[in-house]
């Protein structure tokens, strides 16, 4: 199946403030606001944007990618975690 940005946000809202892990084991949680992700353990604000980009190329087997994107290993953490794939890929 093939979601949409829009499908994708309203499942990255369900777990808005939940805990997630990096490739390396770094844990976040993100908040959503004004069109990003804003994940806790950086300044960065990571656009809608590029996370519809991203959302283009899944499933991701690294990184490697999606590295001229803002935050990629937040990107990767949360696009590729099971609640937010929910075996759509």
């Amino acid at each position: 199946m093939t979601i949409t940005v829009d499908h994708l946000w309203t499942r990255l809202a369900a777990h808005e403030g939940d805990v997630f892990r990096q490739i390396r084991g770094g844990e976040f949680t993100y908040a959503l606001a004004d069109g990003s992700i804003l994940p806790d353990r950086t300044d960065w604000a990571i656009p809608r944007k590029h996370m519809e980009e991203a959302l283009t190329l899944v499933p991701l087997q690294s990184t490697v990618p999606i590295q001229h994107l803002y935050g990629p290993s937040y990107i990767y953490a949360v696009l590729m975690d099971e609640r937010i794939r929910l075996q759509d890929w």
